[in-house]
């Protein structure tokens, strides 16, 4: 007998997460799109345990309105019975009768486990109802194998098979906001903090916290204190921060850290020996579950609604006939591969730690972990090391150029500290490449640079002037004048034009001959070379924190919203904005808008409030149309709503700009930051050193000489030939629309 997907079924289990709900609602509607009656169980393997009414089939209103919600609104409970053989055939049974042969997990190891062994026995469990005369023998035949397709949530990030869990970006927001706030309180009256995270044996939110924060010290369990006295050495560190000006001290603790001989280290003790060897006035902060809760981040809701998507796709085209399957994001794509080596290789890290093999436990961990961890131990310096006097010193100028976007501050802590820790020496440039021709310029030292891990805007002040050819020749006297052998360039597209005009000239004006090197840091996400932009990620936060406050206003007045994002001619905000947000329509400049389309769009909002639809939120990116405007549209909207909603316009302008750094921006600031100053040095050592633009594609760092830059753009158009994200256009389609396509036809 042929066998066929009957049912799809959507559990989470384990620790709750944020990005749950975008998840099983991706889940729910992927499935019922394509025509598959689709189950959740609530209250996770208890309830697929329990069966009745803990197993319900679901329809497409029944995940509306559950993007925002943090936790699970399904539920999640452990269950002893389903540990025993008998507690699985009943849950084999519950399963079996709805017809349910294709299993989704929202969890962590233990739940993805426990999923792989009840496919294992699903089998058996089966032959064993058909004796039984629970069910018969030709249902048993037709579901005879069950599917299982895992998704990670779990907010300590310490899956295989998955750069980011669901849930670890909010957990790291909720964990950076909490430091953010306690480092104010600690500076004002010369405290310490210590604070303690989660993560059992996995140190990613410690230690990517502790980069976003700027902390002073951390303890995680991957790589313990390397030395005896660790102690003394932190004392010894944190005392010389204070010498300098620092009116604070912060010590991330990870609650699985431990010493080098497998110890624990408590933040009770950690606090004991500030005290009594610093005489520091100590506090202590147990973040605990504060960091599960709350809405999800942009990028937790994108994460669970891709996976979800995706999940369902890899059960429909056969993918996990033969082994279950994980889904996880890796080089900034959705990939499957085995749950169990996944699975085996996660636990065999907590095995290496508890072996003490604590090198194997960091190789383990991956190279973008070692290297932050690398970067951190010179950022958390209260001093720079004394200069080699064997190595050349080489002076490198900061600019910015563009507009101001969120990281930028971060991206330049990272770079003149790493420098300064080199033996180089750092020029701040003031606004932009205007402030490099009037000379505006300052040496940055390590401490004129602390703070600036967590804050918005751009210090150093940004500027969209691209340097003229009539004023190159200034410029090139500047440079010479100043000594400058390297420019690293933090910012947007007039920084990328400059670069390019810089280099078009240095045959002409030798002295503008040094590598300037382009790190992406702009909302719009519109550069050529980089999949993600610095600032991006905050504008995202920015734009769910205005959305999620305007669907609540919609939906108490019968309202639809057009929300008008930045992003020029790039509609990257748009899209993961109306992915993210839920919105039923985004309208791109990519795409354009018609006249037809905007009366198609009309009649789907009149037969939505018809039928009871309480709320509509279209997102239009700012450039999207000349003539089809934002207020256009929402007067389009008032007029033919037939009375039946009113219709509001909210252009969130330069809000997206501010605020603080997301930890994703802060991070990739760093990361980058790091990278394009290596760069930057080695293009300086080597004979006709090149510039370039850097970016992250597809989860790596690259470098493209800067003469590609014209190739790889419309610049009429500013924004990159090609972009990656325009593929997440159907998953935004069908997540938005207002039932399953069948039905719509």
């Amino acid at each position: 007998m042929e066998h066929t997907v009957g049912s799809i079924a959507v559990m989470t289990s384990g620790g709750d997460a944020p990005g749950m709900n975008p998840a099983v609602r991706s889940v729910v509607r992927s499935s019922l799109d394509l025509g598959i009656e689709t189950y959740a169980i609530y209250e996770g393997y208890h309830g697929m345990v329990e069966g009745g009414d803990y197993i319900r089939s679901m329809s497409w209103e029944d995940v509306g309105g559950i993007l925002h919600q943090g936790g699970t609104v399904i539920g999640t409970a452990r269950s002893d019975e389903f540990r025993t053989r008998e507690g699985r055939r009943k849950a084999a049974l519950n399963l079996v009768l709805r017809e349910i042969d294709s299993l989704i997990v929202i969890g962590g190891d233990g739940s993805l486990t426990g999923a792989d062994l009840f496919r294992k026995e699903w089998p058996g469990l089966l032959d064993e109802l058909v004796e039984r005369g629970d069910i018969e023998p030709d249902r048993a035949e037709r579901r005879s194998n069950l599917r299982v397709v895992g998704l990670v949530g779990s907010i300590d990030n310490d899956m295989f098979g998955t750069d980011m869990t669901i849930g670890a970006d909010t957990a790291l927001h909720r964990i950076t906001e909490a430091i953010d706030s306690i480092t104010s309180t600690a500076a004002s009256h010369q405290r310490a903090f210590i604070i303690e995270v989660m993560g059992r044996n996995c140190g990613y939110l410690a230690l990517m916290a502790s980069i976003s924060s700027g902390a002073d010290w951390v303890l995680i369990p991957e790589s313990p204190p390397d030395i005896e006295n660790w102690e003394q050495r932190m004392c010894e560190v944190l005392n010389k921060g204070r010498e300098v000006g620092r009116r604070h001290s912060i010590v991330v603790v990870a609650e699985g850290a431990c010493d080098r001989d497998g110890n624990p280290i408590e933040t009770d003790y950690v606090k004991t020996v500030l005290k009594e060897r610093l005489g520091a006035d100590t506090r202590v902060t147990i973040l605990g579950h504060v960091q599960r809760g709350g809405a999800p981040s942009a990028y937790d809701r994108l994460l669970g609604s891709l996976l979800g998507h995706a999940a369902v796709q890899a059960i429909t085209k056969g993918e996990a006939d033969e082994e279950p399957q994980l889904l996880g994001i890796r080089q900034n794509r959705v990939q499957r591969s085995s749950l169990l080596e996944n699975v085996e290789a996660t636990h065999s890290v907590a095995d290496f730690i508890a072996e003490k093999n604590y090198e194997k436990a960091m190789e383990l961990r991956g190279g973008s972990f070692k290297d932050a961890f690398r970067t951190l131990r010179t950022l958390i310096r209260a001093k720079p090391h004394e200069p080699d006097p064997e190595r050349t010193r080489r002076r490198i100028a900061i600019l910015h150029a563009g507009p101001p976007a969120p990281g930028m501050n971060t991206a330049v802590r990272a770079a003149t500290r790493l420098a300064i820790d080199q033996g180089h020496e750092v020029l701040g440039v003031h606004n932009g490449f205007p402030g490099l021709l009037e000379g505006s310029v300052t040496e940055l030292g390590w401490m004129s640079v602390s703070g600036f891990a967590s804050r918005g805007g751009a210090e150093l002040g940004t500027n969209r002037n691209v340097p003229s050819r009539e004023q190159l020749p200034a410029l090139a006297e500047r440079i010479s004048e100043l000594g400058i052998e390297g420019l690293l360039m933090i910012g947007g597209w007039a920084g990328y034009e400059a670069a390019y005009r810089i280099h078009e000239e240095r045959h002409t004006l030798p002295a503008l001959d040094i590598p300037v090197i382009c790190v992406p840091a702009t909302i719009n996400n519109n550069l050529p070379g980089s999949e993600l932009a610095v600032g991006a990620d905050t504008a995202l936060n920015n734009i769910m924190d205005a959305v999620d406050k305007i669907k609540q206003s919609a939906v108490a007045s019968r309202r639809v919203f057009v929300v008008e994002v930045m992003g020029r001619h790039c509609g990257y905000l748009a899209l993961m904005s109306g992915i993210a947000g839920g919105a039923e329509r985004v309208y791109l400049h990519e795409e354009g808008i018609s006249l037809r389309e905007l009366q198609a769009d009309v009649q789907f909002l009149v037969d939505g409030f018809e039928s009871g639809k309480r709320l509509g939120l279209m997102i239009r990116n700012e450039a999207a149309n000349r003539f089809y405007t934002t207020d256009f549209m929402r007067s389009l909207f008032e007029e033919e709503s037939e009375g039946l909603f009113d219709a509001r316009q909210a252009i969130l302008g330069h809000l997206q700009n501010g605020g603080d750094p997301s930890p994703f921006d802060r991070i990739q600031a760093t990361r980058l930051a790091s990278r394009g100053l290596a760069y930057t040095l080695e293009q300086i050592e080597s004979e006709g050193g090149e510039s370039a633009f850097m970016g992250l594609v597809e989860g790596a760092i690259r470098f493209n000489p800067i003469e590609q830059f014209p190739k790889m753009i419309d610049g009429d158009l500013q924004r990159p030939l090609e972009q990656w994200w325009l593929q997440l256009r159907e998953i935004a389609r069908l997540l938005g629309q207002p039932a399953p396509r069948h039905e719509l036809e």
